[in-house]
């Protein structure tokens, strides 16, 4: 007799993610949700998968790889991941998942919205078939929103001073979400700046392209000024947007370039 197909649905502790587990959770009862752990998380995600657990009675499954971080900054030489080198994708979050899966056919459903043009998948195993519940039902992003606000379950507190889940030094953070990581987390952005240092053959790597974090928020003043003008000026055009929407249109503004799906839905 052959197995059953399992259905697996991956959290990233983003507002896409949690509101397809909130469309999915009473459709699809034997429904497996995972988070992929890279123990490079910031607070703020943890507890929103808590807030997802409680509100929805699932249960998540943290995976974690069989080697961490910094083993394979190590591998890979001391250089950092970045959009051209994403290696912390590989390692830390596709092949937790294809270990969980194993050999199992499995439907992996996917938070993309139907508003949204991208449409890659994490992994290529034939055994694993992506499921593209929004993109079907042509759910946007103010549907998504309204799914959360309706379930009680809210949007990340992390979305006040940043627009996107993932790692504290996640390369794909913009200049104002680095100088946020500053001020919210002190400790963790010094661990970030530690990572671009500490190179004993004297490279230079750094998370933030072109400069240093040091650099960076040495002219912390003048990003800060540049950002809240460009706050007011979307407020102005759109004044009864969430002050979190007029945050994540004008970063999407600033840098358009996609993240890594895992990471960031």
């Amino acid at each position: 007799m052959s197995k059953s197909i399992r259905h697996v649905l991956g959290l990233s502790g983003g507002k896409d993610s949690a509101a397809l587990a909130v469309l999915m959770h009473r459709e699809v009862p034997q429904m497996e949700y995972f988070f992929c752990d890279t123990q490079k998380e910031l607070t703020e995600t943890y507890e929103y998968l808590d807030r997802l657990k409680a509100r929805l009675g699932i249960n998540i499954q943290y995976l974690s790889a069989e080697r961490g971080f910094d083993h394979w900054l190590d591998v890979y030489g001391g250089v950092l991941p970045s959009p051209q080198i994403r290696w912390c994708t590989k390692q830390l979050k596709i092949k937790p998942l294809e270990r969980f899966i194993g050999n199992d056919r499995a439907l992996s459903y996917i938070g993309i919205r139907a508003d949204e043009s991208r449409d890659g998948y994490i992994s290529t195993k034939p055994n694993i078939t992506p499921v593209y519940p929004f993109k079907e039902r042509g759910l946007v992003k103010a549907d998504i929103l309204r799914i959360l606000e309706e379930s009680g379950i809210g949007i990340p507190s992390y979305y006040s001073w940043r627009s996107r889940s993932g790692c504290y030094f996640c390369f794909f953070q913009r200049k104002i979400e680095w100088v946020r990581l500053s001020e919210e987390h002190p400790d963790l952005f010094a661990k970030a700046v530690e990572y671009e240092q500490d190179h004993s053959d004297g490279r230079t790597f750094t998370w933030s392209q072109g400069e240093s974090l040091l650099a960076l928020v040495a002219r912390k003043e003048q990003i800060i000024a540049d950002h809240e003008k460009a706050m007011r000026r979307e407020l102005a055009n759109k004044p009864n947007q969430p002050l979190s929407e007029v945050l994540e249109s004008i970063l999407d503004e600033e840098d358009d370039t996609l993240p890594c799906l895992s990471c960031h839905l």
